[in-house]
């Protein structure tokens, strides 16, 4: 088999599709970014803006500067930076709206502790990219707001209103069930304090990480099924029988990713179990093997077989880091191969570049799929190719 895994494939669909579609959602007039556009890449000028949104596509721009150095693509983040800055964040009781309307005025002013973690993550990134002091400032406000504001002795909660009392978690919750704390919502925290102390090294924040890569070991991880459980109660009793095939491969390489910001070997060792068995039972379990591609989750030992474009994403940079840990197993490198095949076939979007959200699973694709709406973005795809080129190109040198 001819391996499509080329830091040329990744380089080019990341500078010939992905950025300059997301160049065009640029909002000139009112600043940030478009918050919707259609299937046809159209923008709806007038939508509300995201902040998950905006923050992903600051760190989409930051990332694509850190590893191309293209002037034009800093200035594309510092776009969505001032806008974050200036209207998302809340300067009064702190933290960073869920949504604001076109032109910045607050909309959903729900402070939830996701969002929180994805501007934190973003701002990180920015900083890296430019060395913006102010950027770093409001890294540290935020991470302060979750650990202040967000949890208990036991892990972090979920939503909030402004003032930063408890609301219920419609938003982070699905399947039937409102959940307290979520593995969803864990893992991006994790993803985001990992940023934020590679950039800056806070004793603190090492802490942080430690702690939350311990609940991921002894509270969220069922090591007998090789998965993470998804949706909990306080006590984190897990609400619902789910599998959710995306989260766990993406989990497994960035809870390595927190190993290796660590450089702490004691940390790694201790955490490799989670880490390659969250991969093992992804592949044994998610994998539809007519088309080599992952199944969306499992409720209750019912596969749901859509083909989701983040799951894809995060399958091809997971499995190729599964495979970079263990080189025996081969058939990691062949599933991260065949899933990129499959996202080149069926997922991207011929006409614009960006991906389509769903595939059916006889690989039809509905009419009428948004291409950027609140959480569709740059930043799985964008990082998939961003993490791919600089692995493969790393491995030839």
């Amino acid at each position: 088999m001819i391996s499509a895994l080329t830091s040329g494939s990744f380089r080019k669909h990341l500078t010939e599709d992905l950025i300059p579609f997301w160049n065009k959602m640029t909002d000139m007039e009112r600043g940030g970014f478009y918050g919707y556009a259609d299937e046809c890449g159209i923008p709806d000028k007038n939508s509300p803006k995201g902040c998950i949104l905006n923050s992903r596509i600051l760190w989409f721009y930051s990332a694509s500067y850190n590893l191309l150095k293209e002037p034009e693509l800093l200035e594309k983040a510092k776009c969505a930076f001032e806008f974050l800055k200036d209207y998302f964040y809340d300067i009064r009781y702190r933290g960073v709206f869920w949504s604001v309307e076109a032109d910045g005025t607050p909309l959903d002013t729900t402070k939830h502790t996701y969002n929180q973690s994805f501007a934190i993550y973003a701002l990180s990134e920015y900083y890296k990219a430019c060395g913006d002091k102010a950027a770093l400032s409001l890294a540290y406000s935020l991470y302060y707001v979750i650990e202040e504001k967000c949890r208990d002795k036991d892990g972090y909660f979920e939503a909030f209103d402004m003032e930063f009392n408890p609301v219920s978690n419609e938003k982070l919750s699905e399947n039937g069930v409102i959940a307290t704390r979520t593995m969803n919502t864990l893992l991006h925290v994790l993803e985001a304090y990992s940023e934020l102390y590679r950039a800056d090294h806070l004793e603190q924040v090492k802490d942080s990480l430690l702690e939350i890569l311990s609940l991921f070991k002894s509270r969220v991880y069922n090591e007998e099924r090789g998965i993470c459980e998804v949706f909990f109660d306080k006590d984190y009793n897990s609400l619902i029988d789910l599998e959710s095939y995306g989260h766990d491969i993406e989990a497994s390489w960035l809870i390595y990713r927190a190993c290796e910001v660590l450089e702490d070997e004691k940390v790694t060792e201790d955490m490799m179990p989670v880490i390659m068995g969250l991969a093992l039972s992804a592949y044994n379990n998610g994998i539809d093997r007519e088309n080599n591609a992952m199944n969306d989750e499992c409720e209750k030992g019912i596969v749901n077989a859509k083909k989701v474009w983040w799951v894809q994403a995060e399958s091809v940079t997971g499995f190729y880091n599964a495979y970079t840990l263990d080189s025996t197993k081969a058939e990691y490198l062949t599933m991260s191969n065949k899933v990129w095949e499959y996202i080149n076939n069926y997922v991207m979007d011929k006409k614009t570049g960006e991906w389509v959200e769903d595939v059916n699973p006889d690989n039809t694709i509905n009419k009428g799929q948004a291409l950027v709406h609140p959480w569709k973005c740059p930043y799985h795809n964008g990082r998939m190719c961003i993490e791919m080129i600089r692995r493969l190109e790393d491995q030839n040198h």
